[in-house]
């Protein structure tokens, strides 16, 4: 008579199909793939892409930018150059319009499958659960920051047409030559795109957490449109230096006659610090939720 311990089967290695890697479950390419042939991700682009021209039939409308009062501004000097026009195009939409891409790539890629009920039938394919997040977290960063190059890029070109190719002429007086106004819109870019790390992240976390992907996107732009807003309160003394909105515009340092590092270290330091931490929760209760979508 066989004992318990003979009837037992051995444990071992769980059997999976043959050829079955984890990692090569829903490739990036793939996924990117699938987002690029999305509506939102093509109106997206289509807006993006026409702001400039919107702005440049509004200098030619309007007979350019008026300071007045004495107050020269970096709006006031949008038609100088190409360049000009391109930081001014950064300037009009960096504190708004490019929060709203940013946390529709992100908002929108885990809770859209969630909604379509298809999320659950990738999680059974089997795709990993921290494969499925990382693919759709590297396509979100990839459409933001092709997003956010897209606008300086078109604005550029647009602006060199219509104003012609020359130096970046400065608000505060003087001018930088066009290779060094190249450098510092390539800084500009990189640390706009920094700064929206938060509301990219938050967008992630709540895109993890509801089937909504309205929901998802909706809060993570109101609570940035919040923390502009408590930027606002001046009572909050020294307490506003950790809101993310404190610092979005800390690139405007970088069109000043001398670089000051010193604002965009201390903008992206905190960016980063506060992307890893909802990253990291998004990772971690995406683990441990109970799919049913």
């Amino acid at each position: 008579m066989s004992t318990l311990a003979e009837r037992a089967e051995p444990v071992g290695p769980r059997e999976v199909a043959e050829g079955y890697r984890a990692g090569r479950t829903l490739p990036v390419r793939v996924e990117l793939v699938r987002q690029l042939k999305r509506r939102r991700t093509l109106v997206m682009g289509g807006i993006l892409f026409a702001l400039p021209f919107v702005l440049l039939v509004a200098f030619q409308v309007g007979g350019g930018p008026d300071g007045g009062n004495n107050q020269v501004s970096l709006m006031d000097s949008a038609t100088a150059s190409g360049a000009n026009f391109a930081a001014v195009n950064l300037f009009a939409s960096a504190g708004f319009l490019l929060v709203v891409p940013v946390a529709l790539f992100f908002g929108d890629t885990v809770a859209s499958e969630a909604s379509w009920s298809s999320l659950r039938y990738l999680l059974a394919a089997p795709v990993p659960r921290a494969r499925l997040l990382w693919s759709k977290l590297v396509v979100a960063l990839t459409l933001s920051l092709a997003a956010i190059v897209l606008l300086p890029l078109v604005a550029l070109a647009v602006g060199t047409v219509a104003y012609g190719w020359g130096p970046l002429e400065l608000p505060t007086g003087g001018s930088l030559s066009t290779g060094t106004a190249a450098e510092r819109l390539v800084i500009t870019v990189a640390y706009v795109f920094v700064s929206q790390l938060v509301t990219a992240a938050l967008a992630f976390w709540l895109s993890t957490k509801t089937d909504a992907p309205l929901g998802a996107v909706g809060g993570a732009v109101g609570l940035t449109i919040i923390g502009n807003v408590l930027d606002e309160v001046t009572a909050l003394g020294d307490w506003r230096d950790l809101l993310p909105a404190h610092w979005q515009y800390a690139w405007l340092d970088a069109v000043r006659p001398q670089l000051d590092w010193t604002r965009l270290i201390q903008g992206t330091s905190l960016s980063v610090t506060y992307a890893l931490v909802l990253f990291a929760l998004a990772f971690r209760g995406f683990a441990r939720k109970d799919v049913v979508s």
